[in-house]
């Protein structure tokens, strides 16, 4: 099953015969074929449609656990898998990594700068542990460590609200992965937004004396866009790695150190769907037999692809351009719009943009209404763009959704709930959240 699926998409022999007792497939091997599977479809019945004897012996044995998937602002899905299912696949393909095994086998510690809500997990986890029923205010960092490798550092929601003893505080704690290695190197595994932040406020500080410069970096937890790439390739000469995966299936590709992707479907297979006839967007539909409890056939992970050459080759794919519920439908008749799609238009009018988000009024997912669009963006150096970069970014926005665009500079946007930024805001009361892995466990 490693790598690609059979020409149909439909599972082999053996995979039918690994999932054979579990309810939700019964209908699909009776009929002779797999349907896509949907999230919707999961969740009925859960966890009676996935109950088998095998499955309940684990549960009761601890071989298995009961997990929400990924953190963001859309419902969340209730699943079964090991314990530190994603962990463990984040350690396995760190320790693999072409580009940046070394640092794992050098046993570099591995510092965590991402949302507060997956350092808020591991010390719920610690605390429960050592039987507390409730989270210290600030918890220090021996409640904040995964394991003896892993330990987490924002302890904020908003990073752009870091204030400098939160820098401070962060900075001296990486500094303690550099002391714990006899070469003083240590691995950095990152929200791309939040370490970008954490550069920004480290320059404005002039900080950049007490931030050890990490040998390896990792971005895995959300859509990292292309000048916050370029920003952290201009501040580190490290390997900066990004690696797409998710809560439910682990982690299926890694880029190498030059950007280029890499397949890495250990038990697994992928197959890409357009999203729309004639579209160059793809939704992703994976088999995996990677999680033993909950293995998931034909299953829409709801992530978009695009390829180097348009054709559904999973073993090309270039870009992870978003979430499927985020497509936009432009206003001209020229199919979806992804958030990565978005993201080439906005990098390409400046590279000073750091985070932006479109507001549409009237979209509703069903194109009907379309009005104006209005991009809000921050920049890295704070100041708004010059006339000619909002003039072609206008212009980019326009062209890409078929909506006239005002274009709007702001100090500020805030970040989701989730910790994770919306890109596109529909008016409806509430952004968009998007995401990859919640990272934690």
């Amino acid at each position: 099953m490693d790598g690609q699926p059979s020409r149909s998409g439909q599972p082999t022999a053996d995979i039918v015969n690994r999932i054979r007792d579990i309810p939700i497939y019964r209908a699909s091997i009776e009929r002779g074929h797999f349907p896509i599977l949907d999230k919707p479809e999961i969740a009925r019945g859960f966890p009676d449609n996935w109950m088998t004897p095998e499955l309940a012996a684990a549960l009761a044995a601890g071989k298995a656990e009961y997990v929400l998937s990924t953190g963001t602002n859309h419902a969340r899905m209730q699943i079964i898998r090991p314990p530190y299912f994603l962990l463990n696949s984040y350690y396995r393909l760190w320790s693999e990594h072409p580009d940046i095994a070394d640092t794992w086998h050098a046993g570099c510690q591995r510092v965590s700068l991402t949302t507060v809500l997956a350092t808020e997990h591991v010390a719920r986890v610690n605390a429960k542990k050592h039987g507390r029923t409730t989270l210290a205010p600030v918890p220090d960092l021996d409640d904040r460590r995964l394991d003896d490798r892993t330990f987490y550092v924002n302890l904020t929601l908003d990073p752009a609200h870091w204030d400098r003893a939160d820098v401070e505080r962060m900075l001296a704690e990486i500094r303690t992965a550099r002391e714990a290695h006899p070469d003083g190197r240590y691995h950095l595994d990152c929200s791309g937004y939040h370490l970008a932040h954490l550069v920004r406020k480290v320059s404005e500080w002039g900080l950049w004396d007490r931030f050890p410069k990490p040998a390896s970096i990792v971005h895995a937890y959300e859509y990292t866009p292309v000048n916050v790439r370029r920003y952290l390739y201009e501040h580190f000469d490290c390997p900066v790695i990004d690696l797409f995966g998710s809560t439910e299936l682990g982690y299926l590709y890694y880029s190498d150190r030059d950007g280029r992707y890499h397949p890495y479907l250990d038990k697994m297979s992928v197959e890409l769907v357009p999203v729309a006839p004639g579209s160059g967007i793809f939704s992703m539909i994976v088999s995996s037999v990677r999680n033993p409890y909950m293995p998931l056939i034909r299953y829409r992970s709801g992530d978009c692809a695009r390829t180097l050459d348009g054709t559904p080759d999973p073993t090309k794919i270039v870009r992870f351009c978003g979430r499927e519920k985020e497509l936009l439908n432009s206003a001209h008749g020229r199919g979806p719009v992804a958030q990565g799609d978005l993201d080439d238009c906005v990098s390409g009018a400046s590279s000073r943009v750091f985070v932006h988000q479109l507001r549409v009024v009237g979209d509703g997912q069903g194109g009907t209404g379309l009005g104006e669009a209005e991009l809000r963006y921050t920049t890295f150096d704070g100041g708004p763009l010059d006339a000619s970069e909002t003039a072609a970014l206008s212009a980019g926005v326009e062209r890409l959704t078929g909506m006239a665009c005002r274009v709007e500079h702001c100090a500020h946007i805030p970040i989701g709930k989730s910790g994770k930024y919306a890109w596109l805001d529909r008016g409806t009361g509430g952004a968009d959240g998007m995401g990859e892995t919640d990272g934690a466990s």
